[in-house]
Order: structure tokens, then sequence, then C-alpha cells
């Protein structure tokens, strides 16, 4: 096997040209062999595998700089960098992680998870050579889908006054390649960047700029006419009008034409953009027909491309789905927006039913929030759906133009809490934090799949922002009869008792149910709490609860710090000695705050200690001590 002769960094360089087409078939064939069996992202891989080689054929790794725009497609480039062994314990806790990490290789010189970020990374490392005098090569990798974020454009905005090199690599999958027109701009392009061409125009620039009063203003007449002739025949003029060399369409499934390319975007002396056409799932007939399905793949079998475990319950996503269809029908001022998310947010099936009232505004969070802003303004009901981990990129749209205004926004939060096998950058484990240190802002948090139900229902008749936060995966049927109407502000008592009493938010109550029935065992005496609301805090239940309870435990999949335990903790102060027995204790119950790293979930509470057994652990050492 060829792919056995890379053992190490810029092995490739080692091959033979006849051999690359053999080692591409034998990644494309690795890739789809240890993704069936372990999970993972396959279609984008696919889809960049002799952009990856043509890349570490034309640079020098680890001493030049690949950035990778969210990194899910950074699977090539860790086989040629001599980690194919660690594709044993891809995105197993422990194992190697799915995206690129700084510490996981010298070859990954950027942590990357999010979208839209390569550029500005990029473009940080290019300014730093300057600085300290290096002579590496940078290049960002960035997808047409990253390209939509708006931090992509302000990064090329800056990079537009670069005038060292800089190369920016537009991996586009969505466009099919046309001969005629990749052809005529591969000869313009040469030509631009030719030597003899860079030093032609920089040449009379630089004489024409030494007229006095008419130099500028001839420069100035010569660009208007040669940007207006570009227009006419260069795609990607976007990137010349911002003063950014653009080069291309070139085959990103042609490791010849691309290294050609690449070396002539290396003479750039500024920011260069090469636009490379690939097709997303290449190479295998069921990632090519259907690229969403193999985003993120669960194990498959390789012959049909279906699940090796079918899913026979709703998850938190399907449930979602069902409801806003059936809110779609009822109420036409409800619309729904996401950020490139329609399938994983479960979104697609309202999208086929009103197409009209449904928005994909691509990845860009920030512009989402506030375009819901306009429309509640505007008096529509617009539900915001989003990953928890993506709508940190939307912080301030959320205070700045949903909350201080008190505008009806709904934030329908999936995959809140530990996700699993993404690791740090995916981990749902701020959102209550964060959300509750803005005024204004409700927060909801469902303890099974009819009160989700019941709570984007009521969610859509509020008045105020709010937002409903749900775990990723199978959608707890536990507790149905506990179904009590959602009063504003409230929360539900599912079992009361007295000693200790479990305060558990959404996903959590599961646990807590778990929790209780160990308690019991051991002969304690329990109440347990669905919160409801996080935010706001249902403060008279605390109050009775102090009177006859000695522990108080909160129960949360949130990082310890601003979460709801530390507003517990909080109000609890505030009550003062008098009212507040002083033997009174509080156990709160978070994701201490750490990054979590990737693995199962499962494994992923048990090593913060947030699983039922830790937590009954911890209860029972405090009765103990008190």
């Amino acid at each position: 096997m060829v792919l056995e002769k890379i053992e190490e960094p810029n092995d490739i360089k080692k091959l033979e040209e006849s051999e690359l087409p053999v080692l591409a078939e034998e990644i494309r064939d690795f890739l789809i062999q240890r993704i069936s069996e372990h999970g993972g992202h396959l279609a984008s891989n696919l889809g960049v595998v002799e952009l990856t080689m043509a890349l570490h054929l034309c640079f020098q790794l680890p001493e030049d700089k690949i950035i990778w725009d969210v990194g899910h497609q950074s699977y090539t480039h860790k086989l040629l960098t001599g980690r194919r062994e660690g594709f044993e314990t891809l995105r197993k806790f422990g194992g190697m992680s799915g995206f690129p990490k700084r510490k996981e290789s010298d070859c990954d010189c950027f942590d990357t998870g999010h979208s839209s970020t390569s550029v500005s990374a990029g473009l940080g490392y290019a300014e730093a050579r300057e600085i300290t005098g290096e002579s590496y090569r940078v290049v960002s990798v960035i997808g047409d889908g990253a390209l939509t974020g708006g931090m992509a454009y302000e990064a090329l905005n800056n990079a537009s006054r670069l005038e060292t090199n800089f190369i920016i690599v537009l991996n586009d999958n969505k466009m099919s390649i046309s001969e005629n027109v990749g052809g005529l701009s591969s000869h313009l392009g040469n030509l631009r960047t030719a030597d003899a061409y860079q030093g032609l125009k920089t040449g009379v620039t630089n004489s024409l700029n030494r007229i006095p009063v008419y130099g500028e203003r001839m420069v100035e007449k010569i660009r208007r006419t040669k940007s207006g002739i570009k227009q006419l025949l260069i795609p990607g003029m976007l990137f010349e009008n911002m003063g950014i060399t653009y080069l291309g369409p070139v085959d990103g499934h042609d490791i010849g034409a691309m290294i050609r390319v690449l070396k002539e975007a290396s003479k750039v002396n500024g920011a260069v953009v090469v636009h490379v056409l690939t097709q997303k799932g290449r190479g295998y007939p069921p990632a090519e027909r259907y690229p969403a399905r193999f985003h993120g793949a669960e194990p498959f079998k390789i012959e049909t491309g279906l699940p090796l475990v079918r899913r026979t319950t709703a998850n938190y996503t399907d449930i979602f789905s069902t409801v806003m269809r059936k809110l779609g029908e009822r109420n036409e001022k409800v619309v729904a927006i996401t950020a490139a998310m329609k399938d994983g947010t479960g979104l697609k099936r309202f999208r086929n039913m009103f197409p009209e009232r449904f928005f994909d505004v691509g990845i860009a969070e920030g512009h989402a929030v506030t375009f819901a802003a306009g429309m509640a303004a505007a008096g529509l009901r617009p539900i915001v759906a989003v990953y928890s981990s993506f709508l940190q990129r939307a912080y301030d749209q959320i205070l700045h133009d949903v909350c201080i205004q008190d505008l009806p926004v709904v934030f329908a939060i999936d995959r809140a809490g530990l996700v699993g096998s993404d690791g740090e950058t995916h981990q749902g484990i701020f959102d209550l934090s964060y959300l509750s240190s803005i005024p204004n802002m409700n927060i909801m948090a469902p303890k099974n799949k009819w009160e989700l139900s019941d709570m984007v229902k009521f969610a859509i008749d509020f008045e105020h922002p709010i937002a409903i936060r749900y775990p990723r995966g199978e959608a707890y049927a536990g507790l149905k009869e506990y179904r009590a109407e959602i009063v504003y502000g409230k929360s539900e008592v599912i079992y009361q008792e007295e000693q200790i009493a479990l305060l558990a938010v959404g996903s959590m109550v599961k646990t807590g149910e778990e929790v209780r029935c160990q308690l019991k065992e051991k002969g304690y005496r329990c109440t347990l709490v669905n919160v409801r609301f996080v935010r706001p805090f249902d403060r008279e239940l605390f109050a009775g609860l102090i009177r006859n309870h000695s522990l108080i435990v909160t129960m949360e999949e949130n990082v310890l710090s601003g979460g709801f335990g530390e507003h517990v903790v909080q109000y609890r102060n505030e009550m003062g000695q008098k009212e507040a027995d002083s033997d009174l204790q509080i156990l709160n119950v978070a994701v201490p705050d750490v990054y979590v790293e990737h693995g199962n979930v499962e494994i992923l509470q048990k090593e913060q200690e947030i699983d039922s057994d830790s937590i009954v652990k911890r209860i029972v050492e405090a009765m103990e001590n008190r």
C-alpha cells in the first residue's frame, strides 16, 4: 500500500508521481472503512483528498502553516502527517480528535471547530511572520459555506491591505466545473501572477504616482478601466475589487492543476484567493448522492450507506420538528430561522410546508438573531433554531438587539449540555451562564419530550425573549404522568418529601430520578423538583423548601460558573440569616469550569462527576459530614 509509506510529515514528497492517484484512492478507502466503523465526518473529507495532497506537496510542514476552517475536513491532513494509527480511536475519549488540535501535532497550527475563522487566524500568522522576521508560508482553507459568515469578510477586508504573501484556498463544493471558464481564468491568472507582469504593474504604478497632481488620478482611472474589463472576463471580481488577487476556478481533484496554481499563488505579494472546485462525498456514491446525511455520520454499512443501528425512538430534534410543523399550521405569524442547519435543527419539514416563512441565513448566527429581532418588532413570531455552541457567536445580538428591546424572539437551543464526540468546541455547556447574564432573557429546559412540546407552544405566545434548551439524542419518555400546566416562572414538584431536595434542570431530571431511587435505598428522604424555569428562578418554591430540607442539591448540565446553582446560592445569601436556616447546605452539581474533550457522553458525564453514581456519592458524603 502506498498509504503505508506515509509515516511522518512530508513523506508524500518521496512518492513517485504515478503513486499519487493510487494514494488518493487508498485514502478514500481508508476513510470510508474507518468512519463506517467509528462514525465521523465523511462527505467533507472525501471531497478534499486531492486538495490536501496538493497542499502537502507544495508546502513544508510543520514549518509552513495550514489552517483548516471548521476543521472537520482535516482527516486526510492527519493521515499525511503520520497519524494513521490514531484513527482507531478517532473521536473516542482519550483518542484522536476529529478536528485539528495543536496539542495533538505540530502540524496542526490552530485549533478549530466553529466556522469562518481560518482567514482571521491565517492573517494573524502572516502579520506575526513579518514582525518576527520569519519566512514560512501561511495557507487558510475555507469552504464556500463558511464564507457566508460575516467574520470571513471582516478578515478579507483586512487581508486586502497585506503586502506579503498569504494564500486563501476557497474550497467550493457546490459548483460544477466549467472547462471554458476554468481554462480562460487559469490563463489570465497565470498571466497576472507571472513575474514580468507583476513587475510591469508595480513599475507603471510607481512611475505614474510620481507625477504631481495628475499621477494618482491616472492610476485610479487605469484601475477602474482594468477592473471593468476584468469584470467581463474573470470570475471572482468580489475579491479583486477588495484588493485581493483571485486565481481559479481550478479542479480540486486534479493534483497537477492544484500544484501549479498553488505555486503561482506563492508568488503574489499580498493576499491571494485560490478558488478550488470539489465534490463533497467524492468516491463514495451514497455520500455523493446525500452529502448532508454523511456530513456527520454514525457507523454505517459500506455497501448501502445505511446506519448500522437504526434509530427507533424520537430524539428531541424530532419532537421540535413536529411541534414546529403544527405551530406553522395554526399561526401564520410563526417564522423559522436557522444558520445553515435546517436538517440538524429539525426545520426541514417546516421549510417544505411553509417555504415563505422559513429562512436559512447561512453560517451567520449574529445576523440570524438581529434578523429575528426585526421580524419580532414587525409583529411576527420568530423562532431561531440553533445549536448551543453556535449561539455563543451571537451573544451581543441577543443582548443588544433582542433583550434591550424586550422583543418576543424564541431561541430553540439544540445540543445543549454534553454532546460527545465533537469535543470542546461543540459542547453546549455554557448557554445557561451567558444567557442568564442578560436582563429580560427567560430560560426554560424540558424534562421529557412532552414538556419540550408544551414549552415551544408556551414560548410562541410569550411576549418577551425566551430560550428553550434541550439535549442531543433520544428524548426522555419517562414521567409522562407529570404534565402540569406550564406557569411562568414556576417549577414542578415531582416528588415531595423532606431532608434532601434535588433541583434538576432539563436533562438532569432523569438523572435526578435515578439519584432519588438510590438515596431512598440508603434510607434518605428526597424531594425531586423539575426546575423548568432557570430564569426567572422560582424563589417562592425555594423559600418553602428550606423549611424542611437540610440539603439542597442543584443539578445542571452546564458549567458551574454563572449557572443555575450559583444563582440559587446567591439567592440563599440574599435571604439572610433571619429567613434562611443557617444550617442549610447547598451542593451544586455541574460541569466543572473546564473545556470538556471528545468522547461518549456517558463517559464524559462520569469524568465530570455529573452521573447518578457520582452525585449519590457526593450527597452521602455531605450528609455524613453534617
